[in-house]
Formats: structure tokens, C-alpha cells, sequence
């Protein structure tokens, strides 16, 4: 399972760089047709890798993190009266303009031994006797978020954002968003009990995310997401090597049966190495 989750990260990458999305830039880091990635170095930026999203009028406005340092991010690029910029060119102006610009980084707590797990949600690949999970997650990659959400209210989360949130627009993914998942399905972040015994360590709710219904409709709850092996990926490039090692949890999913039956995910398999 673990080589075969290796494999994976790279097909991710090309996909990603092909279809144009992904999880998740350096103020001097200029565009170039060597790698679609950037990095931005030391750079204000939202992470929403955890992030729990409310959908409305078909867009995710996800709850996300406030960080500072070094990001990855799909280049985004575009022409403008200053020549060609980035991603990191928009985080950088967003600084003194009431935004910024949502990036990756890996969340410390999903690294083993930590509180969170990545949960991978299956595809055709490793779905074993069930089925592959439909695809359901506010992609943010290159998300806007405002700054002036900071301590405020906003519909589908309780109480105020605190001084390190802010709320990000993220456009959704589904079955029919191209490059939205791989053969071995997406991934999101979950909660994980590291002192638990083994067995018991994932939990079953992250697993519920993969199964979504309606993920488009109004005041739906969706995760954030990305292909299998997108995260590790781009915390390899962002980082160097040695590959993290995290802690992963392998969901399962059933269908009801009948042509337009329900699908249903559960915990499978904690596969943490």
C-alpha cells in the first residue's frame, strides 16, 4: 500500500499540472515554464488544508488558517502591465489590501506521532469489494480570502472566526471537475488519536466526509481536498526530501443497492506507517 500511495504523489503532480488544480509562492520567484509549481518564501498566506467549508451558490467559503512562512503553489499566471506575475505577486499586494492568497504548507499535526490523520477517500484502485467515493471537496488552491472575516460571523460555523481564521472562496469539486481525483480517489484531513490503541487511533467522521450528498446545494458542509497523494507531493517539493511520514487512514465506501443507490464511507483501515 505504501509504494503504491508513492506512485501515486507523482500521477497527482502531472494531473494537477495538466487539469490545473490542486491542493493549496517567493515575492522573487518569476513565473517559469520549468515546473508549474512556485514557491513563495516568507510570505503571509492562508492554509486550508484543514479547513471545513459552507457551501452557497455553488462556490465553498472555507475556514482557514492564517500562517506565515514558506508555501507551494500551482504558479497561476497571468499577464498584467507589470509583465508576467503569480501567485506570489497576488499574495504579496494582498498584504496591504485586505487579502491574501491561499497556498500549502503541511500541517504539522498530520505528521506522525501528531493529532491529525490524512484520510483518502477511494478510487477505483483501492476501493477493495466496495466502491469509489464521490468526489466532494471546496478545492483552494489559489483561493481569495479576506482579511476583514477575522473575528467576524459567517453562516455555517459557530461563533466568531479567531484573529488567525479567515474565510477563503474556494470553487467545489465533484465527479465532474477534471482532475479532481485519481485512481486511487482524494484525500482529506480527519482527526487522529495517536495514544489510542491500534485500531482506534482514525476516526470514523472524516471517513463520513468522503460521502457527502449534494455537495453543491446551499448550507451544505464539505471538506477541503486534493487527488491522492497531492499533499505529500508538494510537501516533498516545498520541503526536500526525506519524505514526512503520516499518519494515513484508508476509508471504505458501500453503495445501496439500485441504479441511483446511496454511496456510504466508513473507517477502513488505519494504514500509518
Amino acid at each position: 500500500m505504501r509504494q503504491f500511495l508513492k506512485t501515486t504523489f507523482i500521477l497527482a503532480a502531472v494531473q494537477l499540472y495538466i487539469a490545473g488544480s490542486v491542493f493549496a509562492a517567493s515575492v522573487d520567484s518569476a513565473p517559469s515554464a520549468a515546473t508549474p509549481f512556485v514557491i513563495c518564501n516568507n510570505q503571509r498566506y492562508a492554509l486550508c488544508a484543514e479547513a471545513s467549508c459552507f457551501t452557497y451558490n455553488s462556490v465553498a467559503y472555507c475556514k482557514c488558517d492564517i500562517k506565515r512562512g514558506d508555501s507551494i503553489s500551482l504558479q497561476l499566471s497571468y499577464s498584467s502591465p507589470q509583465g508576467q506575475q503569480n501567485v506570489c505577486d497576488i499574495n504579496q499586494e494582498g498584504k496591504h489590501n485586505g487579502y491574501m492568497v491561499s497556498t500549502f504548507s503541511l500541517p504539522n499535526n498530520v505528521k506522525k506521532g501528531g493529532t491529525a490523520a490524512v484520510y483518502t477517500c477511494p478510487g477505483s484502485a483501492n476501493a477493495g469489494s466496495g466502491v469509489a467515493a464521490p468526489v466532494a471537496y471546496g478545492q483552494c488552491d489559489g483561493a481569495i480570502c479576506f482579511t476583514s472575516s477575522r473575528g467576524q460571523r459567517f453562516p455555517g460555523f459557530d461563533g466568531r472566526l479567531r484573529h488567525y481564521e479567515d474565510m477563503c472562496s474556494c470553487p467545489i469539486s465533484t465527479d465532474a471537475t477534471a482532475g479532481s481525483s485519481d485512481s486511487a480517489g482524494y484525500q482529506i484531513f480527519g482527526p487522529y488519536d495517536p495514544s489510542a490503541s491500534a485500531g482506534s487511533r482514525c476516526d470514523a467522521s472524516a471517513c463520513a466526509a468522503c460521502s457527502v450528498p449534494s455537495p453543491t446545494d446551499n448550507g451544505t458542509t464539505i471538506p477541503v481536498g486534493a487527488p491522492t497523494g497531492t499533499g505529500e507531493f508538494l510537501a516533498l517539493t516545498l520541503d526536500g526530501p526525506p519524505p514526512p511520514v503520516l499518519n494515513q487512514c484508508l476509508c471504505t465506501c458501500s453503495q445501496t443497492p439500485g441504479v441511483n443507490g446511496g454511496i456510504t464511507c466508513t473507517l477502513g483501515a488505519d494504514i500509518t506507517p
